[in-house]
């Protein structure tokens, strides 16, 4: 059920207005305000990586780590974390963020996902 008023204030704000970058690594990055979060795989088994609102997923090898990082304003912490064997699923607070390497570049969702694993 549509509540009147309701989409008109849950549109996107810029930089994500058409025209803008969108989505992209470097429209989110321009949003400023970032709060990184190191995640590193210390196990010995494939750790997966849940990026919510979108439900993007990484997999993270066995000492490999990335920074996950929140853009734009939120209420009380920029993220949330739930633990699961092999398993950690990281919420945005802000609904913006991007997951980068040590270096600072963009991974990509759904990277090198081994034969058989989510097909």
């Amino acid at each position: 059920m549509l509540v009147p008023g309701r989409w008109r204030r849950a549109r996107p704000q810029p930089p994500l207005d058409p025209g803008t970058g969108g989505f992209s690594f470097a429209a989110l990055k321009a949003m400023g305000n970032p709060m990184p979060l190191l995640v590193q795989n210390d196990g010995d088994a494939l750790l997966e990586l849940f990026l919510e609102p979108f439900g993007q997923d990484y997999l993270l090898h066995p000492g490999e780590a990335v920074t996950v990082t929140s853009y734009g304003r939120w209420d009380r912490y920029p993220f949330e974390t739930i633990h699961e064997p092999n398993r950690i699923t990281i919420l945005a607070t802000s609904c913006f963020a991007t997951v980068s390497d040590a270096g600072g570049n963009e991974v990509p969702p759904a990277n090198r996902r081994p034969p058989g694993v989510h097909q």
